[in-house]
């Protein structure tokens, strides 16, 4: 294994002795870290990410290493360390990049001309959760490095997040609220923006306590959620939309898990960079990573990292809604 995949696994703490801190002057380093958090197996996120830092080291001139941390917290005290430079951030991890390590947001996502997603709601029983007839739709996927059209199924309008955007939130009252006290939920991460978060300030209006109320199980990812509603072990999941394209389970996800609600608008991830970094190699970051996403290659890989389409300039004002949600849930920062 080589030294750049050797780090390239290692959680912030562990990264700490392999490189020499940042110094807390206004130089800017001669190497760059780039962290990426984990949205589906490390190990392949490793090599999904090489293109990237090598384009980055190649157009910026420095050596710039990519390392996949254990999850956004790790990353945001990288950041905070200077242990990474440049993060790729969920939308709970922006606002604490921005709010606890000081990081300048630099890029927004967009996918498919959206730069912003919601919670999707999910279950193996439409029959207790759709009000209409569950109906098919066709989204595009990579496979095997080849792009594929795949079928997935859907009820209550939530069809309509693969023509419209934005939709959010949609059946929330008329489905949602049919989740009953001590019905199973497959929840993500509680620090998980759609994947706990927000589904949890949801069921609060509908006078339900997510964690008391739910026999709610938290799967440690997005597609760990679809896969526990594919296989029984939960009645109802959540996730970001449409996880359901990126679960690898032997379970046929396209025909037993059905989206029955979405969550209001979310802002996308993004990307910050620490900001001990000076202004001019803040902006050489920024431009490369625009340029990056211009190329044949830039457009594969970003789909294949994160299912990103394009980058936008980055709306700070949108993780308002963010820190709202986390203070009425009464987490602390």
């Amino acid at each position: 294994m080589s030294r750049r995949r050797s780090l390239a696994l290692l959680p912030a703490a562990a990264l700490a002795t392999t490189l020499s801190a940042s110094p807390a002057a206004a130089q800017d380093p001669e190497e760059l870290v780039i962290g990426f958090v984990p949205s589906v197996e490390a190990g392949a996120l490793v090599d999904d990410i090489q293109p990237l830092a090598d384009y980055l080291t190649e157009t910026l001139g420095i050596p710039v290493e990519g390392y996949v941390s254990s999850d956004y917290t790790a990353l945001v005290t990288a950041l905070q360390t200077g242990q990474a430079h440049i993060g790729a951030m969920p939308p709970f991890g922006l606002v604490q990049a921005v709010d606890v390590a000081g990081a300048e947001m630099i890029l927004q996502s967009e996918r498919f001309g959206s730069p912003s997603y919601h919670t999707q709601f999910i279950t193996n029983d439409p029959d207790k959760y759709c009000l209409d007839e569950v109906v098919e739709n066709e989204r595009r996927e990579t496979v095997d490095d080849e792009y594929v059209m795949v079928t997935y199924l859907n009820c209550n309008g939530t069809d309509r997040a693969f023509d419209e955007s934005p939709i959010g939130p949609i059946a929330i009252e008329e489905a949602v609220s049919l989740v009953e006290p001590g019905t199973s939920v497959a929840f993500t991460e509680p620090t998980s923006s759609s994947g706990f978060i927000f589904p949890a300030t949801i069921f609060a209006t509908l006078g339900v306590d997510a964690e008391n109320d739910l026999e709610a199980v938290f799967s440690g990812g997005h597609t760990a959620s679809v896969i526990a509603v594919c296989l029984g072990q939960a009645e109802v999941g959540v996730s970001y939309d449409d996880a359901r394209s990126d679960a690898e389970t032997p379970c046929d996800v396209a025909n037993e898990v059905v989206t029955f609600a979405y969550g209001p608008e979310i802002p996308n991830d993004g990307f910050v960079v620490s900001g001990e970094l000076s202004d001019e190699l803040q902006a050489e970051i920024k431009q490369a990573m625009l340029d990056y996403a211009a190329t044949e290659e830039g457009v594969f890989v970003l789909d294949t990292i994160y299912n990103i389409t394009a980058f936008t300039e980055p709306n700070v004002e949108s993780l308002q809604i963010i820190r709202d949600a986390v203070e009425e849930l009464g987490y602390g920062s």
